[in-house]
């Protein structure tokens, strides 16, 4: 099957398409523009994906996830971390794993501590301000809730779901899937939804360090599964989810 690359926007187009069609992919250029780190700093962090945990509750019986997760919020222009919590989703956003507390092994202090980190999951925050003030003007939001997951799905098994729930929206204001690496896979299409009509568009993440960013009230999304090209496949991204004022379960 041919990979379709998606259509990328620059930094000024990044609310306009937002606002218009609800979601919009950055290149790693302009997400390292975005971060205001250059691109060598975001690589730095992705040997933070290997060694990871299996994901213990995949309803399916998988082996194929690996997963770290940690919580932060962004107040008066400050990132701080959050106490550890468990990751919950209402039955609602997720038919397959909702509706139970999933305590996830967090990410290294060595990852979040970075400067690098703390003005990503900023930018995030900002983003998710901007859109929130051009659709919701009376709205302001003071407090914003982030969740971080660090992914790995493999091909160990021969077949590995990087959204074993399918097409789904989480029950957020934002969310952002950044490809972070992609080797010896075939599959792996992400596919964005309307979620008040019919329109669809679909492509394939796979520049290392490139950003699709979902607003979670307008669209559904889901990927397709990868199955191995050669033998030690995987996929890893990091996701991010913004939500204001409260975490999901409080």
């Amino acid at each position: 099957m041919l990979e379709h690359s998606p259509v990328t926007v620059s930094l000024p187009q990044l609310l306009p398409q937002l606002e218009a069609d609800g979601y919009a992919v950055l290149d790693a250029v302009t997400v390292a523009q975005w971060a205001q780190h250059p691109l060598p700093e975001l690589a730095a962090l992705v040997p933070d994906w290997e060694g990871m945990p299996e994901d213990a509750y995949l309803k399916d019986g998988g082996h194929y996830r690996l997963r770290r997760h940690a919580c932060f919020v962004y107040e008066n222009k400050q990132l701080t971390l959050a106490p550890r919590r468990a990751h919950w989703q209402s039955l609602s956003y997720n038919a397959l794993h909702g509706g139970m507390q999933r305590w996830f092994e967090p990410m290294h202090a060595h990852t979040i501590e970075q400067p690098v980190w703390i003005d990503l999951l900023s930018a995030f925050a900002r983003t998710a301000d901007a859109l929130r003030c051009s659709t919701h003007p009376t709205g302001a939001v003071t407090r914003w809730c982030i969740e971080a997951h660090q992914f790995r799905i493999d091909t160990k098994a021969g077949i590995g779901r990087p959204t074993p729930e399918g097409a789904h929206r989480d029950g957020v204001d934002l969310v952002g899937v950044f490809m972070i690496n992609r080797q010896h896979v075939k599959g792996g299409e992400t596919r964005v939804f309307d979620a008040m009509g019919t329109s669809g568009q679909r492509f394939t993440l796979s520049e290392s360090w490139s950003l699709l960013l979902l607003d979670d009230a307008r669209v559904i999304h889901e990927t397709t599964p990868i199955q191995p090209a050669q033998p030690g496949g995987y996929r890893d991204t990091l996701v991010l989810t913004c939500r204001a004022d409260n975490f999901q379960g409080e």
